[in-house]
């Protein structure tokens, strides 16, 4: 991801971490298909760049980091729309939107609804769960529909690593 994005620009090079800060952890791609692995992450990174604290980029002012965050979005979605997986790329639009939704709102449940999608990517089962989330501030059928595809511990590690880069 990294090296693409520097590859990409020189503004984005310039916004990378130096090498022994970074932070190349995975936080919710272990919970799913490993063929969506680096798409997913890359998403993650610019939701970080936009609203946490990024593993990888350090960009200098709030112009590059929406920019850079956009970047992100745009090249993980395009990474998983390569795969020509039609339900995985509509998951992760609802995913972007839910969370902007979220996020403005001020309210909880972006952990769950990332790590329900990651879980379940493109399987076409997070409708209900994203709708008591986006109507009721609800994430419990986020947070059981994750639990239920990964399991107790995965999701409880994912969530504990998002919870250190979030920024409320």
């Amino acid at each position: 991801m990294a090296v693409d994005a520097a590859a990409e620009s020189t503004l984005w090079a310039d916004c990378l971490l130096a090498e022994p800060a970074r932070d190349r952890s995975p936080v919710f791609s272990p919970l799913g298909e490993a063929r969506y692995s680096l798409g997913l992450e890359t998403i993650y990174e610019g939701y970080l760049v936009h609203y946490g604290r990024p593993r990888l980029f350090a960009p200098p002012d709030d112009d590059t980091a929406l920019l850079l965050g956009d970047y992100l979005y745009a090249h993980g979605v395009a990474r998983i729309s390569a795969l020509e997986d039609v339900a995985a790329v509509a998951d992760l639009s609802e995913l972007i939107s839910l969370c902007s939704q979220v996020r403005a709102e001020g309210a909880e449940g972006d952990g769950p609804l990332w790590a329900a999608t990651a879980a379940l990517l493109g399987r076409g089962a997070l409708d209900e769960a994203r709708t008591a989330l986006r109507l009721h501030s609800d994430p419990e059928p986020l947070d059981r529909a994750a639990r239920n595809a990964a399991g107790d511990d995965a999701v409880d590690v994912a969530l504990a690593a998002h919870s250190e880069r979030r920024v409320s």
